[in-house]
Formats: C-alpha cells, structure tokens, sequence
C-alpha cells in the first residue's frame, strides 16, 4: 500500500487532531481515515452546537 497523497501540512495537523501517530496516519488505508475525518466533523459540529446553545441561553437570562 502506498503512503497517502496529501501535504506535510495537512498530515501534521490531522495527526495532532487525530491523536495518531504521523508515521501511522500516512500508511492507513484511505477508507478507515475517511472515516475518522468524519467523526472529527461530527464531533466538532456537536462541540459548536452545544457553544451556540449555551451563549444563547446566557442572553436569555
């Protein structure tokens, strides 16, 4: 299997965020990588979400 084809750049910060180590991100296959790109989107979405709602609830009180 091939390393991925994405910048240094990019591998760095997606390893920091993944919590993998560099060398492990830029030999996993792309489908599991995928996969975990989208559950930091989701998480993310989710952490926004609840920021969001609690600033609301700040203004209304």
């Amino acid at each position: 299997m091939r390393p991925l084809q994405i910048s240094p750049e990019t591998a760095i910060t997606l390893s920091k965020q993944l919590g993998v180590p560099l060398e492990q991100l830029m030999h996993m296959p792309q489908h599991i990588l995928m996969q975990k790109i989208a559950e930091l989107a989701k998480n993310q979405e989710a952490e926004a979400a609840t920021k969001s709602d609690d600033a609301s609830d700040s203004e209304n009180s």
